[in-house]
């Protein structure tokens, strides 16, 4: 066997010795959160989270090793800036192993929140196959430094299973319950509530996304969860005072 084909044997075997936990969510969604707490374990690392991403509109946070790491995923989203974005876009990883070094310069905002999260390094690996981008992994760690040549070719690896987890998830839309797809659908009240707030606030949709995002940050909360207030009445956003 190749060193490659030795690598995601050696991946997909700690993926499968990674117990199932009482939070976890059926199907590939379960599967995903199963793989980020084994790659969480083997690098090791602070945490691991898998985002969806598409350029249609906002990303959704599929699965992470923990509700940290959830939260720290989120921050890109609230601030609109990140290494995720970077990845997705360049379909290059990122690799960052001193965020303080690029927190004036790179992406202030998330820079600085995410050193607020005990987050000091972090890469980010595009989920990409062929023409089809699904989205990035990112991997955190709590001390500054590089990953490791072997701790860089085990992330691509868990990368790679990843990617080939979400497409069957996407191809298979009425197979274990469909969870991929219900988190996808989740975008959409992202949109719905951006809809909302342009009306409200009489803004265009690029301010009203900007305005949501702020509230999230400011009330460290997930976006998902402000849009769900927002279409369901529960925050309205404020008009800047005259």
């Amino acid at each position: 066997m190749s060193d490659v084909g030795d690598r995601d044997a050696v991946v997909r075997a700690l993926i499968e010795q990674e117990s199932w936990s009482e939070g976890d969510k059926p199907a590939v969604v379960g599967d995903m959160q199963r793989l980020c707490r084994a790659a969480t374990r083997a690098l090791p690392a602070l945490g691991v989270g898998v985002t969806l991403i598409s350029s249609a509109g906002p990303q959704v946070t599929v699965a992470a090793s923990g509700e940290q790491v959830e939260l720290i995923e989120e921050l890109q989203f609230s601030l609109g800036e990140g290494p995720c974005f970077e990845a997705y876009g360049t379909r290059r990883p990122v690799l960052i192993p001193d965020l303080l070094a690029v927190a004036s310069t790179r992406w202030p905002g998330y820079a600085a929140a995410a050193q607020e999260h005990g987050v000091r390094a972090v890469f980010a690996f595009p989920l990409q196959i062929g023409a089809a981008r699904l989205g990035v992994m990112d991997i955190y760690k709590s001390e500054p430094g590089n990953l490791s040549i072997e701790a860089l070719g085990q992330a691509l690896t868990f990368a790679e299973v990843a990617t080939g987890s979400m497409l069957d998830g996407q191809l298979a839309p009425d197979s274990r319950d469909g969870v991929l797809h219900h988190a996808v659908d989740n975008r959409y009240e992202v949109f719905q509530a951006q809809g909302m707030v342009m009306v409200q606030l009489g803004v265009g949709l690029a301010e009203a996304m900007v305005r949501i995002r702020g509230y999230a940050y400011a009330h460290d909360r997930r976006l998902n969860d402000v849009a769900a207030d927002i279409v369901n009445g529960r925050v309205a956003l404020e008009p800047d005072a005259p």
